[in-house]
């Protein structure tokens, strides 16, 4: 609304579909509970097609038509994507299809139904909740709770330091290295692309913890988003269980279950995961690249699984230093593939690519400050470090336990290093720029 006021009309013209939808469903039987299903899947997947892949689809048509000499008369039209469209259509996806599995009754309180499509805390980036999980919480009575406002301070204290200290900063030395990538060595591109990986971790899930946290202030219970996957998941299945989960499982429940999950041999499993990432790129943005990101990885899953007999053996071999070994090769593995998730085109992806292996000649800062340099990677090791004393050794508390004086003297110390080395310096949340 902030940049077109009128696009306050595209959440009212769903919100209104699936709220009745969900009443029709819940009172039809037989052909016509699916018919309004169908009606609101095609309303809300209509909506998000046209606003986030109108164009997309149009250049693609003009780029076939034009190899075979026809022009395409379809305009190209100068859209706005709303910010979140992508989130709250599954949200309220979710909704009626729950509705319709018999797993939630259909919300009646039309101002309920709408605060679960627009609750703000995570109404432009997840988590993507499920109605049974949040729509009972909006008729509960909330009373002032200090322990939990606490702990949903200290979780968004540490989603601004996730997002505003370690992914701004890494950002800066991403974006130089990708907008530049002709002037860097492929040494330097390997770097970058290694920190786009904490990046993008951090700047998401920075995000989720501060969403969740304020939610939890105000007592409300929002579904974990992330699991520290990155340097702990010791699969890239396991990764994927630990990253974005309300997207990952959105994507198992909805599609690859009723594909037929891993039920009819691996053959048609790997199909699956094919398809249910390729169409997880598609989600991410309009483009080939996260085509192409999604394949990458449902291929690399596929694998996974066919190999997973040697793999063990393997494991067995190196002993203590398996999960080690495991938790480095799984990060390059899906950082490599990153390249093409952060690329603006399928050129620059190969480009890059191309260049990280043959180990393109080249400088490595190509005029990065060592000292920035030297921060970045202090920002890294302090993330992984406090990573896997929250995995490991989650009772563990360096504040919390500390006398009243060294708590907020460390509260203090912490807001003024988010003041100075972010928001001074800050970048917006980095799905808004795909």
């Amino acid at each position: 609304m902030y940049f077109l006021p009128i696009y306050i009309l595209i959440l009212g013209f769903t919100i209104v579909v699936d709220y009745f939808a969900g009443l029709y469903i819940a009172k039809s039987e037989g052909k016509k509970r699916k018919l309004w299903l169908i009606c609101s899947l095609i309303a809300n997947i209509g909506v998000l097609a046209f606003f986030k892949y109108y164009n997309f689809l149009n250049f693609n048509i003009s780029q076939v038509m034009g190899e075979f000499g026809y022009k395409n008369p379809i305009p190209h039209l100068d859209i706005l994507l709303p910010v979140g469209l992508s989130f709250h259509t599954f949200q309220a996806m979710s909704y009626t299809i729950e509705v319709y599995r018999g797993h939630q009754k259909p919300e009646k309180h039309f101002g309920i139904y709408a605060l679960y499509v627009m609750f703000y805390p995570q109404l432009v980036a997840g988590p993507i909740e499920r109605p049974q999980n949040v729509i009972h919480q909006f008729y509960e009575k909330k009373y002032f709770d200090y322990d939990r406002v606490v702990s949903g301070l200290r979780l968004m204290l540490w989603g601004f330091i996730k997002k505003l200290v370690v992914a701004d900063r890494l950002g800066i030395y991403v974006d130089a290295v990708y907008n530049n990538a002709e002037h860097h060595s492929g040494l330097s591109m390997m770097v970058a692309t290694a920190f786009f990986g904490f990046q993008i971790y951090c700047d998401f899930s920075g995000y989720s913890d501060i969403a969740i946290g304020a939610a939890r202030v105000m007592g409300f219970d929002l579904m974990t988003n992330f699991r520290r996957p990155i340097l702990i998941s010791k699969s890239i299945g396991e990764l994927w269980q630990r990253w974005h989960i309300s997207l990952t499982t959105w994507f198992r429940d909805y599609l690859y279950f009723p594909l037929g999950g891993n039920r009819k041999g691996a053959l048609i499993s790997s199909r699956n995961v094919l398809i249910v990432f390729a169409l997880s790129g598609l989600w991410h943005g309009a483009n080939w690249t996260f085509v192409i990101w999604g394949l990458i990885n449902g291929l690399l899953i596929s694998i996974e699984r066919i190999i997973n007999p040697v793999l063990r053996k393997i494991h067995k071999l190196l002993g203590v230093t398996a999960n080690f070994f495991r938790c480095i090769t799984v990060y390059i593995f899906v950082t490599i593939s990153a390249v093409w998730f952060r690329s603006l085109t399928v050129e620059q992806g190969w480009y890059i690519t191309k260049s990280m292996f043959t180990l393109k000649p080249g400088g490595f800062f190509k005029g990065e400050p060592p000292t920035n340099f030297y921060y970045y990677l202090f920002a890294v090791a302090m993330l992984v470090i406090t990573e896997h004393v929250q995995e490991y050794y989650p009772n563990f508390q360096l504040i919390g336990n500390s006398n009243v004086v060294v708590r907020y003297t460390g509260y203090v110390l912490i807001l003024t290093m988010i003041l100075m080395v972010g928001v001074f310096n800050g970048g917006q949340f980095i799905y808004f720029q795909f």
